[in-house]
């Protein structure tokens, strides 16, 4: 009987403690917000293949790019600008393919592990020094056409380098940072999402380098703003002058400036306006998974827009670069030429 009785006495407290703890353990997931899930399809099928079209027209374009500006001497700021434009959109043509093997599912845990560390972070350095570079892009031409300064400073080459040395620098030098801070072990797990491989600092870094970042897209923003509508204001007075001769001519000419600020809307703009509550939702303010998975779609859709930039920048060279839309021209022409002679031996024969 006294056996018994201290059975029981045993017995009770253990019972007592594993009920305790998995009635904790089930209200402590009924606190934690629910998991939303993403829709697989879209993120593992649609955005890789929206990416490889963008990859491989961009390489296509900017590769042509390359060849002509090779030949286009660096005797404007404009053209010191343009050739700083080619080499960020090409690095960032270059890690679209890590990020499409990623994304859908076909690499190995290691390359996202590589992706977070390196590939993502040099996409972003060169997405703010493009924005960066657009911004310069339209402070030139605003120098040249409303001329606040006379025309000093509307081509000074050295004051260009600086700058856009500049701009290479101090992306590069806050972004280098991230890279080295992202050293925590890496597993199959951790690498699902790129913070889990920050450390402490790397995680206080990587927000300042946001907030530096939303401030380089806002600055050139309303800049911009402020540039084209003086512009706009010169181009309707150069217009109602002009209108007398050749007014279709002036006004085609005059109106060509605004497609820099057509792109920076295009690329750039939905990206930040979808990011701020995308980022609001991480916080887990929201608690609607539908709500937050369509804010998923829509950030990772304004990104891709953001990627289509280095397809938009050729428009920019052809349309405002004279030298490059004339080496164009030329290549097209003496390769019709040669088409053309080809054809009339083929004949003969």
């Amino acid at each position: 009987m006294e056996i018994r009785q201290t059975i029981v006495m045993l017995t009770k407290p253990l019972s007592s403690s594993i009920n305790s703890e998995s009635f904790n353990k089930s209200n402590r997931s009924f606190l934690l917000p629910k998991q939303c899930t993403r829709d697989t399809q879209i993120s593992h099928v649609v955005f890789p293949v929206l990416y490889t079209i963008v990859f491989f027209l961009g390489l296509l374009l900017n590769c042509l790019s390359i060849w002509i500006f090779y030949k286009v001497p660096s005797q404007t700021v404009f053209i010191i600008y343009l050739k700083n434009t080619l080499a960020a959109d090409l690095i960032m043509i270059f890690m679209l393919p890590f990020k499409i093997l990623t994304d859908s599912g076909i690499a190995p845990w290691q390359m996202k592990m590589f992706v977070c560390r390196f590939s993502s972070v040099v996409f972003y350095i060169t997405m703010y020094i493009n924005i960066i570079l657009l911004g310069l892009i339209g402070l030139n031409r605003f120098l040249k056409i409303a001329r606040p300064f006379g025309r000093k400073w509307v081509d000074n080459l050295c004051i260009a380098r600086v700058l856009s040395a500049a701009t290479w620098l101090v992306m590069i030098g806050i972004s280098v940072p991230n890279m080295i801070l992202s050293n925590e072990k890496a597993t199959p797990l951790t690498v699902k999402k790129c913070a889990s491989l920050k450390n402490k600092l790397g995680m206080k870094w990587h927000e300042a380098v946001s907030h530096i970042c939303q401030f380089v897209f806002w600055s050139v923003l309303i800049l911009l703003v402020i540039f084209y509508t003086v512009i706009s204001k010169k181009v309707y007075e150069s217009y109602k002058k002009s209108r007398s001769k050749d007014s279709n001519t002036t006004k085609e000419t005059k109106a060509k400036v605004f497609i820099i600020v057509a792109v920076f809307f295009v690329c750039f703009a939905p990206y930040h306006f979808a990011r701020v509550p995308y980022t609001i939702s991480q916080t887990g303010v929201i608690k609607d998974c539908t709500l937050e998975n369509n804010l998923f779609i829509a950030k990772e859709t304004t990104l891709w827009l953001a990627a289509t930039n280095v397809c938009m920048d050729p428009l920019i060279y052809v349309v405002l670069c004279k030298p490059f839309r004339q080496l164009l021209l030329k290549a097209s022409s003496s390769r019709n030429t040669s088409l053309e002679s080809q054809t009339c031996l083929d004949s003969k024969v």
